[in-house]
């Protein structure tokens, strides 16, 4: 297994003046210019973004996380321009007074109708759309491709019928995102550093009589009070549930001898851990041992690909096919032999799969971040075990940032 790592560290959360920690003005610096810099080396004029994970990348503000579902909140970026946010009511007024990076009269409260409820023949969309073209015209960019990431489709229609050629502006916004600075690499070592220490939590509350959903809400407790701003999904998965993986959590009881694994999805600063762990409620029997082995040994054998220069293509190759563990096909095994980017989104590049990475690998690079998880069930029929490290890439190779013990199956509160 690759050793552990101490740095980049995983220092306290508070700004402090004896020691360098995460310097937050370089950090908005450096996503804001890596987004410039893909969008120059793009055929687009602007960027008009509603993810809010890319809204996030271009402007530094964020208002809760129920504003995640609800596509109210567009920032647009021209080339040469300064990034307009469009929030949420009286959120823009709070960002000219509280986000002073944000250009004057950059931040404009804006409404396009929650998802339809509002409907479109209320002239919202159609309003914003002229606001977008007149800021289009002014940088000069009008008649350029606008890159869109995942606006509604009353908005793609009504910058159609406004003349406006609409492209594929998440690629864009993906490849900036893709390399990390110093700064990102160490809020994801925090946020990882959080779930260690939930993880320490779980083994002493891993017992028969506890249910899943007890231990969901114990480590969401202790996310939350430690700092995260947001507890995404905990997956709790225990005896027969184990296998098929269902992906969530239940209100089952833990039982003597099973087999349970867990994936805890977080943000600290916006910046999000996916990190699984199994466990052995109080003993372990060979054929979940044995499991455990072989996911640990596929695990394993993909860090040590992991290097600039290598391609996904040979991560995913060291992995076992579908078939190998009881699978019809890579669609239906999709997410169990696993890789995907960790950044302000859950999902970044590069994403690592049998189903996508053979035909279409792609280059690794220094300075990304990703998570590689295995799963095995085991031969009782309903065990399985679950394993996910998350990995710097570095000139000389991975660094680990997911400490807690994992190099052997993990027997909780043994008999």
């Amino acid at each position: 297994m690759t050793d552990q790592i101490t740095t980049p560290s995983a220092p306290g959360h508070a700004a402090v003046d004896f020691e360098a920690r995460v310097d937050f003005d370089r950090l908005r610096a450096y996503r804001l210019g890596r987004a410039r810099a893909a969008l120059e080396a793009s055929e687009l004029g602007a960027l008009l973004v509603f993810d809010v994970n890319n809204i996030r990348y271009l402007t530094s503000t964020m208002i809760g996380e129920w504003a995640r579902d609800k596509v109210a909140r567009y920032t647009l970026l021209t080339r040469g321009g300064e990034p307009v946010l469009w929030d949420f009511g009286s959120a823009a007024r709070h960002h000219e007074l509280f986000a002073p990076w944000l250009a004057p009269g950059h931040s404009r409260a804006g409404m396009l109708g929650l998802r339809g409820a509002i409907a479109p023949d209320t002239g919202f969309v159609a309003r914003a759309v002229a606001e977008i073209r007149s800021l289009l015209a002014e940088h000069g960019v009008a008649d350029l491709p606008l890159g869109v990431d995942v606006a509604e489709l009353p908005m793609v229609l009504e910058l159609q019928r406004a003349g406006v050629d609409v492209r594929d502006g998440q690629q864009v916004m993906l490849d900036a995102r893709q390399i990390k600075s110093v700064d990102e690499i160490t809020l994801l070592n925090q946020a990882a550093a959080m779930v260690d220490g939930v993880y320490q939590t779980i083994t002493d509350v891993l017992k028969p009589g506890i249910r899943e959903n007890e231990v969901v809400a114990i480590a969401t407790k202790q996310l939350y009070d430690m700092g995260s701003d947001d507890v995404e999904a905990i997956n709790a998965v225990s005896g027969e549930r184990c296998n098929p993986h269902p992906h969530n959590f239940s209100d089952r009881l833990i039982r003597p001898g099973d087999q349970a694994f867990f994936d805890i999805m977080q943000s600290f600063n916006g910046y999000r851990t996916c990190y699984y762990r199994t466990f052995a409620v109080g003993r372990a029997t060979t054929s979940q041992r044995d499991a455990y082995s072989r996911a640990r040994e596929w695990i394993d054998a993909s860090i040590a690909l992991v290097k600039p220069g290598v391609s996904t293509d040979a991560i995913a190759r060291a992995w076992p096919t579908a078939e190998d563990i009881g699978l019809p096909s890579e669609m239906a095994a999709f997410g169990l032999q696993f890789g995907h980017g960790l950044g302000l989104g859950l999902h970044e590049r590069p994403v690592i799969s049998r189903l996508n990475s053979l035909e279409h690998p792609i280059e690794i690079q220094e300075g990304m971040v990703f998570a590689l998880e295995t799963y095995c069930p085991a031969t009782d029929g309903f065990s399985a075990a679950r394993i996910e490290e998350e990995v710097v890439v570095t000139a000389d190779g991975p660094q680990i940032l997911t400490r807690f013990p994992a190099d052997e199956l993990f027997v909780t509160n043994p008999y």
